[in-house]
């Protein structure tokens, strides 16, 4: 079984969950293959062994590997997508970091986590993505033009509100006039458009949510849609340019730039565990199981 590991260093002891992961995989006799810069960073870090034989790199990856292993947060899944794209591969999330709705196998359980994933005892649970296009030839996003959890247009280099010509399937929906729109997916619904009072989607519902970001319209509020829908966008501000943002990547683009926004034709497949479960999940992160009367 071929396994491709990316992770990163930012949380308290990471070394001592890498090396458990490293050391489960060997013992299951795992094709290992850790990302390039992530690699450079363990050989570096006294805290893991150097039992590193028979480990291979990569900079970018094919349909080859069976498993992609993110190490960190949800943070760190955003960036792995970025690895796996359309190519179907399950991720396991490993969680060592704090919230994690995304990174679902907890540090504590790592070694029985990884022997129930190679017995084959899980399920894959399919996230959609959201593809974003524009009128600009000077747009910097390349192949990378997808987003697991959001699309965002936010206001850059002022502190005065920006204007966001919102139409859904070429219907002029409104122009929310706000620090901006976060345009999310299911999946994202627990992230930045929830901090920003939007509604929580269940991951296999066929949505797409429209959150403005502190609108002055006071009317408006978040809109949920199916996701078949195609959103386009325009900003207008007193400066020039704006930022878009997808999920941890973000570029600049100019005023009254065309931005269009759909589901992507590809998703991102998620492992699952037999004992987890997005209300589970919803229970223990957002602490709804404390109320004392339940």
């Amino acid at each position: 079984m071929k396994v491709g590991i990316y992770g990163q260093f930012y949380h308290e002891n990471s070394e001592t969950y890498i090396q458990q992961v490293l050391e489960t995989l060997q013992k299951r006799k795992a094709e290992i293959c850790i990302e390039k810069k992530f690699f450079d960073q363990i050989n570096k870090n006294k805290e893991i062994s150097n039992n590193l034989k028979g480990i291979t790199t990569f900079s970018s990856i094919d349909s080859s590997y069976d498993f992609f292993f993110s190490i960190g947060g949800d943070g760190t899944i955003l960036k792995s997508i970025t690895y796996v794209g359309d190519l179907g591969i399950p991720i396991v999330g490993i969680n060592t970091g704090r919230l994690g709705f995304l990174a679902n196998i907890q540090k504590e359980k790592i070694k029985e986590c990884i022997n129930q994933i190679f017995d084959k005892d899980f399920t894959i649970s399919e996230r959609s993505l959201l593809s974003l296009e524009t009128d600009s030839e000077e747009t910097e996003i390349g192949s990378l033009n997808f987003a697991l959890n959001e699309v965002a247009v936010n206001r850059k280099n002022t502190t005065s509100m920006i204007k966001v010509e919102t139409h859904i399937n070429d219907e002029h929906l409104t122009s929310y006039w706000s620090d901006g729109l976060i345009v999310a997916t299911p999946t994202g619904s627990t992230g930045y458009s929830l901090s920003c009072g939007g509604p929580i989607i269940d991951p296999s519902t066929s949505s797409i949510i429209l959150t403005p970001i502190a609108p002055h319209n006071l009317n408006a509020r978040p809109f949920v849609i199916p996701d078949s829908s195609t959103v386009t966008l325009k900003v207008s501000g007193r400066e020039n340019t704006f930022l878009v943002s997808l999920d941890s990547r973000i570029i600049t683009l100019n005023n009254n730039t065309t931005i269009t926004i759909k589901k992507s034709p590809f998703t991102i497949k998620m492992v699952q565990l037999p004992n987890d479960s997005f209300i589970k999940t919803l229970r223990g992160k957002l602490l709804w199981g404390e109320d004392k009367r339940n």
